[in-house]
């Protein structure tokens, strides 16, 4: 088939990348705009038009798809036989959705109708699902409401974050994609129960300040929904620190108030949240490589009944 393909993020690569290998012509890809990166800010390209870079495939990057005429200019010569969208980061437009015979189609990170958005990974970690999955759907001009093509479930794990849960639906999506392009023509579209919705709005960075007042098993569900962005954080001695790793602490302490150092232990800092206590395993302090929590401690010389901000 001729494709052209619209994605931007690494959770696009393996769709990207099962497609090349199973013999379908890329025409056109199509991604986000370089941005500045890092702490220089140096302009940088996303993870898909590197890939495609390497293998010499052409690429647009649009800083707006919706006012961007020459993409269906570029479209309407191309002429594909369908389009395939895996995290691309712009709402697509309905003359492009609809002008390839085979229409588009696009890889979501969720059991659709559950948290359509742009975040479906996380928002899938911070409501406490235990299984999750991948769907496959034909595009539509309301956001992640086409008829369903493909669904496939997996477990989430105990203590797995948002990059590690997106990495293995990543791969779990190419498989998927790759099985319904070979049954295109036999597939049966079952249409989503717009009943059962619910939505991952896109995140933002403020988002990843820890409130010490909610629950343990809440601050565990922040830390792993907000890894790798926007990270979650908290404030302790004046700076800011990211929470990398961390996990329920089993063994109860004397209440305290909420954000308080309960106890410093070889295998972290243990805080009182409202409800039982976060320990924290791994963390970054600003300008700083990530360490362990015990290592940091003592540096920063932490002593029990030293409180976070809140």
């Amino acid at each position: 088939m001729k494709i052209v393909f619209f994605g931007s993020p690494e959770a696009a690569l393996p769709s990207l990348t099962g497609l090349l290998e199973a013999g379908h012509r890329l025409d056109l890809i199509i991604t986000q705009p370089d941005r500045p990166a890092g702490r220089g800010q140096i302009l940088t390209a996303c993870p898909v038009k590197r890939f495609a870079l390497e293998k010499n495939l052409p690429v647009l990057q649009p800083e707006k798809i919706r006012r961007a005429p020459e993409v269906m200019d570029r479209l309407a010569v191309l002429q594909p036989d369908i389009q395939v969208v895996v995290a691309y980061g712009q709402i697509i437009p309905g003359p492009i959705i609809y002008l390839p015979p085979h229409r588009t189609l696009n890889v979501h990170f969720s059991l659709l109708p559950k948290y359509r958005g742009a975040s479906p990974v996380a928002w899938s970690i911070l409501q406490g699902e235990t299984r999750t999955g991948v769907t496959i759907i034909e595009l539509n001009e309301k956001m992640d409401e086409g008829d369903i093509l493909a669904q496939t479930e997996i477990d989430i794990r105990p203590e797995e974050n948002a990059r590690e849960l997106e990495g293995r639906l990543a791969v779990m999506g190419a498989g998927l994609l790759l099985s319904t392009l070979d049954r295109l023509a036999d597939v049966v579209r079952r249409p989503q129960d717009h009943c059962l919705a619910s939505h991952a709005p896109k995140l933002k960075k403020e988002d990843g300040r820890l409130d010490w007042t909610l629950a343990a098993q809440d601050i565990s569900r922040r830390v792993r929904a907000y890894t790798p962005w926007p990270s979650a954080f908290g404030r302790l001695q004046g700076r800011q620190l990211k929470i990398l790793e961390g996990r329920l602490a089993t063994s109860p302490r004397p209440p305290r108030p909420p954000g308080t150092i309960s106890d410093i232990e070889r295998e972290g800092i243990v805080v009182q949240c409202g409800q039982g206590n976060y320990l924290i395993t791994r963390l970054q302090a600003e300008n700083r490589n990530p360490m362990a929590g015990y290592e940091f401690s003592l540096g920063a010389r932490l002593r029990p009944g030293d409180r976070f901000e809140l």
